[in-house]
């Protein structure tokens, strides 16, 4: 295969090399499964705004897009349906002890990895051990994994955890496998073809997917028009940063579909597009760095809660559709969403002064306060409701400057070294747990990048891992959503609406999930 050259201006030979050697690699596991790339069958062009940070499936550090990819790629042992329910997956059967101390499961027969070779017990706690070894929130509570043939398992933790099921949707990779981001090889519906940095990435249908041919799995789609179409034969995600292009990619018939804000959407014709919403699964937030000498104050983080009309940011930028949070958790898990926090900070100028003048800063001149506000520029989301932002806190005398960086400097710049003051991104959840959204707040997480740090959070976080009582756990989630609104980490604003648009009439079976993934394998093609 051809590698293509990387344009990027001071690209050195060696990172050349390095992806040279990535793509190799890729097609070294796709390749010897046996299956030919095929001609025939369905292909879907689909625009990207960013691309994956890695393809491994166990690196915490991955992006909410990347994990959305790997969806289509990597399985384990359970695996939801679009309404949240928890499916057996690679796990055929499970059972539970001692209340949640310990779980038994039994692997299913026939699950095939994409080099061809069939998923064992071994590859299940390599995959677990792993995650725990990455500092995964869950599995750091596993205490000893034991294997017993090539299909059997028994985890056991250090304390009774009965949220441990939601954990194990995480992809099951290859025991002894140390280079996953480079030999990518999963048990799902598409193996990785091809990988070409900042252009493309190639998933190609794999045939022997345990779960072709098996009808009475169909609750994984709930999608009964399937059979009506051809399914995806071959996937390219084309990667681009500038929003514009998605929207000339899918005019001019470059890519036929797309992820899409509102306000790209409402760019769209509904007569030659089908435009299909659905909840991000997502809390976009204002995050403050809390360690920042302006920002170590609760004082002022406070005060820019109360400078800040999420309302008015939904209204503005996004014609209206979304869901107010105000929380670190969506509202879609409204068993333990804490409903009160959507009325902590109503709008009030006034107060937000008054608290800003109890930090030290005033209006104007010197004592003013000012704020760099850091945006991923390929997200026009982010970047519409943090002009929206700054016009508001203006008007309680803070002066915000609005910095754009592209996805590899936020990543590197503001996610890993935490050098920044203020940021607009969406958090998303590895699993349908509210422990996934809080996890990144205690103390020592290493995705802890707002640097919140709070004794009394911890403590009652820290709490919910090992509470068995359902009610009493629903309580401390709540307890925990309240300590970070009143200390203030970020300004939660909402779950935003995403909208997914093809050409009309050419695809179909386009599912929503309470996760921000995409699946290929249950969409189609109707048209052409």
């Amino acid at each position: 295969m051809e590698i293509k050259k990387n344009n990027t201006v001071g690209f050195s030979m060696f990172a050349r090399l390095i992806i040279a050697l990535a793509v190799f690699a890729l097609l070294s596991c796709s390749r010897q499964n046996g299956q030919a790339a095929k001609t025939t069958g369905a292909e879907l062009r689909y625009g990207f705004p960013t691309e994956p940070a890695t393809l491994d499936p166990l690196d915490p550090a991955n992006t909410a897009d990347g994990r959305s990819i790997l969806f289509n790629v990597f399985e384990g042992l359970v695996k939801p349906d679009t309404t949240g329910r928890l499916l057996p997956c690679a796990a055929e059967s499970w059972t539970i002890e001692q209340g949640g101390l310990v779980y038994n499961f039994t692997l299913r027969n026939g699950v095939l990895f994409h080099d061809g070779s069939p998923l064992t017990s071994a590859d299940v706690k390599f995959t677990l051990e792993t995650a725990g070894e990455a500092g995964f929130p869950g599995f750091t509570q596993i205490e000893k994994i034991e294997t017993n043939g090539a299909r059997n398992l028994r985890v056991m933790l250090k304390n009774p955890d009965p949220e441990f099921l939601p954990y194990l949707t995480i992809g099951i990779v290859k025991a002894g496998n140390t280079e996953r981001g480079t030999i990518v090889c999963g048990t799902g519906p598409f193996y990785v073809e091809s990988y070409s940095v900042q252009q493309n990435l190639i998933l190609r249908r794999f045939d022997n997917y345990w779960r072709r041919n098996m009808p009475e799995m169909d609750a994984f789609q709930n999608d009964q028009e399937k059979s009506q179409g051809v399914p995806l034969e071959k996937v390219t995600i084309v990667f681009l940063a500038d929003s514009n292009s998605l929207i000339l990619g899918l005019l001019g018939g470059s890519i036929d579909g797309a992820s899409l804000t509102g306000s790209l959407a409402q760019q769209l014709n509904p007569e030659q597009f089908d435009i299909v919403p659905g909840w991000s699964a997502t809390v976009q937030v204002l995050a403050l760095n809390n360690a920042q000498p302006k920002l170590n104050d609760v004082r002022v983080r406070q005060a820019i809660n109360y400078g800040i009309d999420t309302q008015e940011i939904i209204d503005t930028a996004f014609f209206g559709r979304g869901e107010p949070s105000r929380s670190p958790i969506i509202p879609g898990l409204s068993m333990y969403y804490e409903e009160s926090l959507k009325d902590a900070y109503p709008p009030d100028p006034v107060r937000a002064r008054e608290l800003l003048a109890e930090a030290g800063f005033g209006g104007t001149g010197d004592t003013q306060l000012s704020l760099e506000i850091t945006v991923p520029s390929n997200y026009t989301m982010h970047v519409d409701t943090a002009q929206v932002i700054a016009s508001q806190l203006e008007k309680i005398g803070v002066s915000a400057a609005i910095k754009q960086v592209d996805w590899a400097s936020w990543l590197s710049g503001v996610y890993r070294e935490r050098r920044y003051e203020a940021t607009i991104i969406s958090l998303d959840a590895v699993t349908i747990s509210p422990r996934s959204f809080l996890s990144r707040y205690r103390s020592n997480s290493s995705s802890n990048f707002m640097n919140f740090n709070s004794a009394d959070f911890d403590s009652v976080y820290d709490r919910t891992l090992v509470e068995t009582d359902e009610e009493t756990r629903i309580a401390l989630y709540k307890e925990a959503q309240k300590i970070i609104s009143d200390l203030a980490a970020g300004v939660y604003i909402q779950d935003i609406v995403g909208f997914k648009a093809f050409r009309a009439g050419t695809f179909g079976g386009v599912l929503n999930y309470p996760l921000y993934v995409i699946d290929f394998d249950s969409m189609y093609k109707t048209g052409t």
